[in-house]
């Protein structure tokens, strides 16, 4: 059995590292892309079907070298090429944040209504997706020996309220996933998921923004959570949590409670 190595790590820095962000393009992973590059950081904006957004994104973040990438949840050979374009053009990876994700506002209680099809989709794209991406990139990723995994995930993961059944046990599945992937990924990869409630994004459909506000103001901490906030919440764990892995950060101002 070998000595654990002592402690005193210090922040990551991010000068000179590169971080690949699905679902980059827009919401919490566009805000994740910006506050990485805020702190040196170079970002692979990763898109399905926005790629102007992306690279309009990747033209305007601070910083050098940033590049749209193209990285579909559903096709795993694209998934790896992606890889491949990643490791040609920027010759590394150190954070991945997969913060792609899907769903569809469907009652709990009607069951008919959650269809197979609505059902695959969720779970190919939070939960397959997720993993096919963090398979093509745990090469890269290994290869600097200090990189790090963020899987956005959600409160409904946890307490089984959210925009639909499947997105829940989609989030639950990420969350699980982290636990395994952490164990076999270390030391070289932490794992960490980023849990918020409801976010001040379009992300459900028909959901209003009256819907969110009234949610807030019910919580311990009655703050509407912004795509910044999660964004800050990532950031703190790639930078600052350099002992922790195979867990899940709440950023759900006390809803959990």
């Amino acid at each position: 059995m070998s000595e654990a190595k002592p402690g005193g790590l210090g922040p990551y820095a991010l000068q000179g590292r590169v971080a690949v962000i699905s679902g980059g393009s827009s919401g919490i992973g566009a805000a994740a892309a910006r506050r990485l590059a805020e702190q040196g950081a170079t970002i692979a904006v990763g898109y399905n079907t926005g790629r102007d957004r992306a690279e309009a994104l990747a033209a305007e973040l601070p910083g050098s070298g940033h590049i749209a990438l193209h990285l579909p949840m559903g096709d795993s050979a694209a998934i790896r090429a992606a890889a491949a374009e990643v490791e040609t053009r920027l010759g590394r990876a150190d954070i991945l944040v997969n913060s792609a994700g899907t769903t569809r506002a469907v009652p709990h209680a009607d069951l008919d209504a959650l269809d197979d099809e609505t059902f695959d989709r969720i779970l190919l794209t939070n939960v397959r997706g997720p993993y096919a991406t963090i398979r093509a990139f745990v090469p890269l990723l290994r290869r600097g020996g200090d990189a790090v995994i963020i899987n956005i995930s959600s409160l409904a993961g946890i307490n089984g309220l959210g925009s639909s059944i499947a997105y829940c046990a989609s989030k639950a599945a990420l969350d699980t996933m982290g636990l395994s992937l952490a164990r076999v990924l270390g030391p070289e990869i932490r794992v960490i998921g980023v849990s918020p409630a409801a976010v001040d994004t379009g992300f459900v459909p028909g959901r209003s923004r009256e819907a969110v506000l009234k949610q807030a103001a019910a919580l311990p901490l009655p703050v509407v959570c912004q795509p910044d906030d999660v964004a800050l919440a990532v950031v703190a764990a790639v930078t600052h949590l350099r002992l922790s892995t195979g867990t899940t950060l709440l950023v759900d101002g006390g809803r959990h409670l």
